[in-house]
């Protein structure tokens, strides 16, 4: 009877072991698969990073213009592709969202303009134009564009939600104005188009306000 009670022991002793065995290999394979999950997410992050990417051809010219980052903070680069004298990638900070890039020969002599849409983070969704000028196919530079806030005629019942083209070679910006007691969510007043025309400035290129139209909005 004692063996038996010892045997009965022994037995219990071994599917203990055994049991607790099993519950550690539980909680490692959990945690591996854990592990894998986060890395999926992290891989699946880097991807929702890229915001923005779009390729310009122009005759033997080819410029590639992305945009990534999280929250309102961007990291935009452009990387030109046969320049003859500087070739090397241009990278910024910009505060907003591309949404929107496009290429053509604004002043007409011979070589393309890339200009990029921005639009601010928030409810105002402010628009801005990062425009570059390849000078006489060899290397690549920043076009000034002003803001609307400085022009008394133009920013007139302003705010924001821009939307902007290339029309005919020129620049234009569209926007809804806004009455005195409209919300933001809601403007009231009439759709406003600014026409920038290309000019040479003292130090660099630069759009200047060349049209201003207003239409009954729809």
């Amino acid at each position: 009877m004692k063996f038996i009670k010892k045997d009965i022991l022994v037995i219990l002793i071994i599917c203990t072991i055994l049991s607790c065995k099993d519950s550690s290999e539980k909680v490692k394979t959990g945690k591996s698969t854990n592990e894998n999950t986060s890395t999926t997410t992290d891989s699946n992050k880097q991807v929702h990073r890229r915001g923005f990417h779009k390729s310009l051809p122009w005759k033997n010219f080819n410029f590639d213009i992305s945009a990534t980052g999280e929250g309102s903070i961007q990291q935009l680069e452009i990387q030109s592709y046969g320049l003859k004298n500087d070739n090397k990638k241009i990278t910024e900070e910009i505060e907003g969202i591309v949404t929107n890039a496009e290429i053509e020969d604004l002043n007409s002599d011979g070589f393309p303009e890339i200009l990029i849409y921005i639009t601010s983070a928030g409810s105002g969704s402010y628009g801005n134009v990062i425009g570059y000028s390849v000078n006489n196919g060899k290397s690549l530079s920043e076009i000034y564009f002003p803001p609307v806030s400085g022009n008394s005629k133009a920013n007139k019942g302003y705010m924001g939600h821009d939307k902007f083209n290339i029309v005919e070679k020129n620049l234009t910006q569209t926007f809804k104005t806004y009455n005195v007691a409209d919300k933001n969510s809601n403007p009231t007043g009439n759709i406003r188009q600014i026409q920038y025309k290309l000019t040479d400035g003292e130090s660099s290129r630069k759009f200047v306000v060349d049209n201003i139209k207003e239409y009954p909005a729809q």
